[in-house]
């Protein structure tokens, strides 16, 4: 689920709240409750790390950030429940 911005237009109160896209968005502020919510537009907060498909597919050169194999263990091996043959770790 999403996690979106919300901010009071009455009083100013910034909110975090997830929910489904379908849901209907909330529109009291809980600081003053009045109905003056409003989204406003954010970047998502995520960093994908380790191995796999975005770092090995998505990215060049020296611009990958791949976890070194002296590590945790989540090397270049292949999963063996992995239909694909995926590398690191599927848990």
């Amino acid at each position: 689920m999403p996690i979106y911005e919300y901010q009071c237009q009455s009083c100013g109160h910034e909110l975090e709240v997830m929910h489904k896209m379908s849901d209907t968005p909330p529109k009291d502020c809980p600081a003053c409750n009045e109905s003056a919510l409003t989204r406003r537009i954010s970047a998502a907060g995520f960093r994908l790390a380790g191995g796999g498909w975005y770092e090995t597919d998505f990215k060049s050169g020296g611009k990958k950030n791949l976890a070194d194999s002296g590590g945790s263990g989540s090397g270049a091996a292949a999963c063996a429940s992995c239909p694909s043959g995926a590398t690191g770790s599927c848990a």
